[in-house]
């Protein structure tokens, strides 16, 4: 299976990895790397996740308060959002 971004969800990725480079170098290396194993784990797994709602699903990050949300599309994951799970929780439901 393969997998996409929302280009909103691409676009909150590259921030939040550049927001945590500029914390302290190799950070956003490593937020990368987490939000990258995520993806692993959905692609592997792709029911294994919590339903939202309405056919989305969320798969939690180890070391970050993130999550990425997602749909189960016939081929691919569609990544709907990388969330940071302490802000507005519903800003990403326009997306499809």
């Amino acid at each position: 299976m393969t997998f996409d971004f929302h280009p909103e969800a691409e676009a909150e990725f590259l921030a939040a990895i550049s927001y945590y480079e500029n914390c302290e170098p190799g950070l956003g290396r490593d937020f990368a790397m987490e939000v990258c194993s995520a993806i692993q784990n959905i692609l592997s797994y792709p029911t294994a996740w919590p339903l939202l709602g309405e056919g989305i699903r969320r798969c939690l990050t180890h070391r970050f308060p993130y999550g990425v949300l997602f749909s189960i599309e016939p081929e691919r994951v569609h990544i709907l959002a990388v969330m940071h799970l302490h802000r507005n929780p519903d800003y990403w439901k326009q997306r499809r």
